[in-house]
């Protein structure tokens, strides 16, 4: 492998090694929402090409749970004036996206955004349940961390190697109508949440991680990437379902989760040849996770695991559907096919 390329290596090598980890730790220690750490992991690996410290370790733990703690204070107004409550929540939605657009922090972006619906909205159906969704939230981020800093411990980075440049910033112009188009694509998951929250978790999630994509990809592509990312996670989870049911282990939940991690992960970072972008194969691999982590609890439950995998999948496709569909329309309103930066997976190329 040429010298120049070693980075890379080192980090989809580390990708795939910290998300293994942590979903094997989760699902082995049973944590409330398993599948939530692992997604946390590959975000955090992605984003960041050096370990925390400890200081930042704790900080981003506080953020964490202040931000999320945001959506227990709006329970109340849901319940009693939920018109009033799903209106504010679609303003801060859109303030945060906003935010993120102007050089926000990724990862404070995401944890506002579960706040603001994820934790909400399971409030409404049952305040301990908005509590264990938190305390998953925190765990699971705990745990990303560790797995991470293994990652960083066995793949580092090169001690020599300069910081990676900043994203282009986003025009002006543009910010209004991209974060309005990500605060439309996740509302809808978030009233479906609101009837069912046990049901459409999932879902919210996904819906989060459309939105946020939504922001990174040209509009004339979007169909494709949205849609595409989506369907490939699934057969991806087809493929590791029936691969795992050979022999269903802890250790080779393991095996196959760094395996199919690994092959994601040389596409999102340019070591395989490829013409879609690293926002896509980061989006399969976090739905890959979800759909994956959602059947092994649903087999555990005793659930009709095809039927409920069929349900999911296809809500999954009508929420990306309908992300497409306001991609389209608004940027067709604007008259213009909308540039927007690049994923924050290509700050993580190997710098020239």
């Amino acid at each position: 492998m040429p010298t120049e390329r070693s980075p890379r290596v080192q980090r989809a090598l580390r990708l795939a090694t910290g998300t293994a980890l942590c979903l094997a730790a989760s699902f082995g220690l049973a944590l409330p929402v398993p599948f939530l750490a692992p997604v946390l992991c590959a975000m955090l690996l992605v984003t960041l090409n050096r370990p925390l410290s400890f200081k930042a370790t704790l900080a981003l733990a506080l953020t964490a749970m202040l931000t999320t703690g945001i959506g227990l204070l709006l329970i109340p107004l849901l319940r009693y004036f939920a018109f009033s409550g799903v209106l504010l929540i679609g303003v801060s939605l859109f303030l945060v996206f906003r935010f993120g657009l102007r050089g926000g922090n990724a990862l404070v972006v995401t944890f506002l955004v579960i706040g603001l619906t994820m934790i909400s909205s399971a409030g409404v159906a049952d305040f301990d349940l908005a509590l264990s969704v938190i305390t998953a939230l925190v765990v699971g981020l705990f745990l990303a961390i560790l797995a991470g800093a293994v990652g960083h411990g066995l793949f580092p980075e090169p001690a020599n190697l300069p910081a990676p440049a900043k994203a282009p910033a986003l025009p002006a112009e543009q910010v209004e109508r991209i974060a309005l188009r990500a605060t439309l694509i996740v509302m809808p998951a978030f009233l479906l949440a609101l009837i069912d929250p046990a049901r459409y978790l999932p879902i919210v999630l996904k819906a989060v991680n459309l939105g946020q994509q939504s922001s990174t990809v040209r509009a004339r592509d979007a169909a494709r990437e949205l849609v595409g990312s989506t369907l490939l996670g699934g057969l991806l989870a087809i493929g590791f379902w029936s691969a795992l049911s050979l022999f269903v282990h802890l250790w080779m939940f393991f095996l196959w989760m760094l395996l199919f991690s690994l092959v994601l992960a040389r596409k999102l970072y340019g070591l395989s040849q490829t013409r879609w972008s690293p926002g896509f194969w980061l989006n399969t691999l976090v739905t890959l996770i979800i759909l994956l982590g959602q059947s092994v609890q649903d087999s555990a439950a005793g659930k009709d695991v095809y039927t409920a995998f069929a349900v999911r999948m296809g809500l999954f496709i009508a929420v990306t559907l309908y992300a497409c569909l306001m991609v389209h329309l608004l940027d067709q309103r604007q008259g213009q096919p909308g540039v927007s930066p690049p994923a924050p997976a290509r700050q993580d190329s190997t710098p020239p």
